[in-house]
């Protein structure tokens, strides 16, 4: 099948799914979630978005209705029962089936989980972005389903003709919509310490890794949009992105500056997600 969706136990074409009125994520956004790029039905760094899961979960209170172990094995189960070879993998939980009402129901969460055809990011291309004040909540730090300022942060761009919206707090910029956001400044990779006010990107750790065996310094601190606009590059990196270059905010030049360092970042972490999924096609 081109695409698989999946409900505690049931499971079909993707378009034919549904969830019942009383799920707890319809009135609330009441739940979490978690997503992976899967290629040649191995999904990349599945561990690492289990983790960020069940931590999620946790924070929200969200009582799980399997174990890690056990969510790794039907997702990797259920892969299985589709024909596309690029997928992104999706799940989260909310907080059970109840009538609405604000306080918790008794009872574990609801499992959903979505396989849908997505193409291998090229990596090496470059995007526009734009800046937007950061109205969100302060639990950033938490993949929950409550997304509308990313929503309509993301609708902006897609207006301007642009990729991403980048978040900022005053003069602090934080992340983008659906993104982390890293600066190179005088051969250093800076981004925003991975505190309540950001996600802690699966995407940035593996920056993060890259940076230190290339040897290039890191400092995780706040930046502000003047050393955005000044920096030498701009990185944009998600789960499906890995980590893309920026060539305009805010319909200004940006970056350009140390293309071959960039470049090396990229090509480090572009080759672990291909030897890691046996992707050997160029980037699509």
């Amino acid at each position: 099948m081109d695409a698989l969706g999946y409900y505690n136990g049931k499971w079909g074409l993707l378009d034919d799914m549904t969830v019942p009125m009383n799920d707890r994520g319809l009135y609330f956004g009441d739940g979490v979630y978690d997503a992976a790029v899967c290629v040649n039905r191995i999904i990349f760094t599945l561990d690492e978005h289990i983790d960020r899961f069940f931590t999620s979960a946790g924070l929200l209170e969200i009582e799980p209705s399997c174990s890690k172990e056990e969510l790794k094995t039907l997702l990797r189960d259920l892969i299985q029962k589709v024909d596309n070879h690029s997928l992104l993998a999706y799940w989260q939980w909310t907080r059970g089936t109840s009538r609405r009402d604000h306080t918790f129901p008794p009872g574990p969460a609801n499992l959903l989980i979505t396989f849908k055809p997505i193409p291998v990011s090229d990596i090496y291309r470059k995007i526009k972005l734009i800046t937007c004040e950061d109205t969100r909540f302060l639990h950033c730090n938490i993949k929950t389903l409550n997304l509308i300022p990313n929503v309509l942060a993301a609708q902006r761009a897609k207006e301007q003709g642009c990729k991403e919206a980048v978040f900022h707090r005053g003069e602090i910029v934080t992340e983008g919509a659906h993104s982390n956001v890293h600066i190179l400044k005088g051969g250093v990779f800076i981004t925003h310490p991975a505190d309540n006010l950001i996600l802690r990107g699966i995407a940035r750790s593996h920056l993060l890794t890259a940076c230190k065996k290339l040897g290039i310094p890191v400092e995780e601190r706040p930046f502000t949009l003047a050393e955005l606009f000044d920096a030498d590059e701009i990185l944009v990196s998600s789960t499906s992105t890995m980590g893309l270059g920026v060539e305009a905010v805010d319909n200004k030049p940006a970056g350009g500056k140390a293309p071959e360092l960039l470049k090396k970042l990229q090509d480090e972490v572009f080759g672990e997600f291909c030897a890691a999924t046996g992707w050997k096609s160029d980037p699509l």
